[in-house]
């Protein structure tokens, strides 16, 4: 579940690069979201 909501974020925050430039503070935070999630799963070992 905790991949699937990192993949979630990574996918607005591109669709953000694209269209919504007034939001681009808002969708950067998703993306450090977003990998913060990943590197924890990582590091609890938890396979994709």
């Amino acid at each position: 579940m905790l991949i699937d909501i990192a993949i979630l974020l990574i996918i607005l925050w591109f669709l953000g690069l694209i269209g919504v430039y007034t939001l681009g503070y808002y969708i950067h935070i998703l993306l450090i979201v977003a990998v913060v999630l990943i590197i924890i799963r990582a590091i609890r070992g938890d396979p994709m």
